[in-house]
């Protein structure tokens, strides 16, 4: 599948049937140095990927950066089907909890709020 601004196509190494990648034409490492024009259809695209695979249940992962995972120097997102409650297919993550103080907490939104205006 290809639109004027992102590919999609299936994983050559899938964790699951229809395990699919959706990229940008537009060539970047990360996705903050891709510019939003060129990220406007990827959600769709995504979501019809997730739609005709038939899975109900799903992950859309994408990675930045070696320390996160990413192992391909180019945007892509994973679209993964989870077809079964186990640990043979699909995705399979741990989720490391931090405890963190509210006031801690409520300072960095602060922060980021800033930032972002």
């Amino acid at each position: 599948m290809a639109t004027s601004a992102s590919y999609a196509f299936l994983d050559i190494q899938p964790l699951s049937k229809g395990h699919a990648l959706v990229i940008p034409k537009f060539h970047a490492e990360k996705l903050n140095d891709v510019p939003d024009e060129n990220l406007a259809d990827i959600l769709p695209i995504a979501k019809k990927i997730a739609t005709a695979v038939g899975v109900p249940d799903y992950n859309v992962l994408q990675n930045n950066g070696k320390l996160a995972h990413q192992e391909v120097g180019h945007v892509h997102f994973h679209i993964i089907p989870k077809p079964e409650a186990s640990d043979t297919q699909g995705l399979v993550i741990g989720w490391p909890q931090q405890k963190i103080e509210m006031d801690e907490l409520k300072k960095y939104f602060e922060d980021l709020k800033q930032k972002l205006q």
